[in-house]
């Protein structure tokens, strides 16, 4: 059995190595669906949705207007620190693919309860484009 919910967020970011648009900063209206796979428990749940929200808002909170950015992006860094701005600092380049990890792996470090065995993020950049990763925990 699984569940889902979708969450949304602003943020900003630049692919410094980009060959086309994407080396300027510029930023999306970015979806997460997360999915929990796993039995039932007592009441008769995978996680509760009211759960699922104290995982996860605050890590969009983190992401919410802000900017995410490679941490020897020191322009971009100077910048931030200057406008005294809302930054996230990654150790990878903020693709849509590493975005998902990292969502994934942010999740994954919380306490989800025991009869959870798989997690699938899916993040949607734009409307028409997403990058999705699942992970098996028991």
């Amino acid at each position: 059995m699984k569940i889902a919910k979708e969450f949304r967020w602003e943020m900003g970011h630049r692919l410094p190595e980009h060959f086309g648009q994407c080396k300027n900063i510029h930023g999306h209206s970015y979806k997460m669906l997360v999915e929990f796979e796993g039995e039932l428990d007592k009441n008769e749940m995978i996680i509760d949705y009211y759960d699922v929200e104290k995982i996860i808002n605050p890590i969009i909170e983190k992401l919410d207007h802000a900017f995410m950015v490679h941490k020897n992006d020191t322009i971009v860094l100077e910048f931030l620190e200057k406008m005294n701005s809302k930054k996230v600092v990654v150790d990878f380049q903020a693709t849509a693919e590493s975005i998902c990890l990292y969502l994934l792996g942010e999740i994954k470090k919380t306490s989800l309860p025991e009869n959870v065995s798989n997690i699938k993020v899916r993040v949607f950049e734009t409307p028409f484009d997403y990058a999705e990763e699942s992970v098996k925990l028991r």
